[in-house]
């Protein structure tokens, strides 16, 4: 991947106050790129985004007029669209549960977050994109969109199997304007979303004994996929998906 993919290049991040979309806001800023922040919890302290630059937009993406504004502002400000990156996402371990027993207002909500936002996103990045000749997309599934869960969190499960489909035909829709559209299929991860892991090293580290790679996965190595598939090594790479899990998924 050449370092100078993303020099003065425009990305808007979703997700981004913490956890992956931080990390690869930070590394596309760090990479060159003007990169704008969208989030519904308050700014990151300390985000030093030189030698790109970086601007903070707190707002809501189940709220389309407030994802339409924030990419007109871009446009307004850069005149065009190069990335998007959907990072955004809740899992909710206290509400989410199988569908028999589920609050169905809970259900609503989380494919809310996590799907209808992409919609919102994507029909407002796309106009954007058009007007930088492509573009590409990174949205993030996770890897529990494909296989079953004896503790189900099926809300969730949904509205991640849900964007993998939405990708693959947003992919298809425009591949013939240059904009692509790829999915990352975290595996277990530290991040925020899985803060209950914080300060328990042994719960870690029987995470990490079902990994293959024995590992827990890191923000870094989601930030180092997305950035690939963004990038232009992955120039032929549409309409799939890249999982990022230490090989759980191989395993039979």
């Amino acid at each position: 991947m050449n370092g100078s993919d993303f020099n003065k290049k425009i990305a808007f991040v979703t997700g981004a106050s913490g956890g992956m979309g931080l990390r690869i806001a930070r590394d596309l800023a760090t990479a060159g790129a003007a990169v704008t922040l969208f989030d519904l919890k308050p700014a990151p302290e300390g985000f030093d985004a030189s030698p790109g630059s970086a601007r903070f937009v707190q707002g809501d993406l189940t709220d389309e007029a407030s994802v339409a504004r924030a990419l007109a502002e871009i446009v307004t400000i850069h005149g065009r669209l190069d990335y998007l990156v959907n990072a955004a996402g809740v899992l909710w371990f206290d509400r989410d549960r199988s569908l028999l027993d589920i609050d169905l207002e809970v259900w609503d909500q989380v494919l809310a977050v996590n799907l209808k936002s992409v919609v919102h996103t994507v029909r407002h990045a796309v106009p954007a994109m058009r007007l930088a000749g492509g573009g590409a997309m990174v949205h993030f599934s996770s890897i529990q969109c494909l296989r079953g869960d004896d503790h189900p969190q099926d809300a969730y499960q949904a509205s991640k199997a849900g964007i993998v489909a939405l990708s693959k035909s947003i992919a298809i829709q425009f591949a013939a304007e240059g904009i692509r559209s790829n999915v990352i299929f975290p595996g277990p991860t530290l991040s925020p979303m899985q803060a209950r892991w914080e300060g328990r090293e042994d719960v870690q580290a029987q995470v990490a004994a079902r990994v293959p790679l024995g590992r827990i996965g890191t923000t870094r190595d989601m930030a180092d996929a997305c950035l690939f598939l963004l990038s232009d090594a992955a120039s032929f790479i549409t309409g799939t998906g890249l999982v990022v899990d230490g090989g759980i998924t191989a395993m039979p």
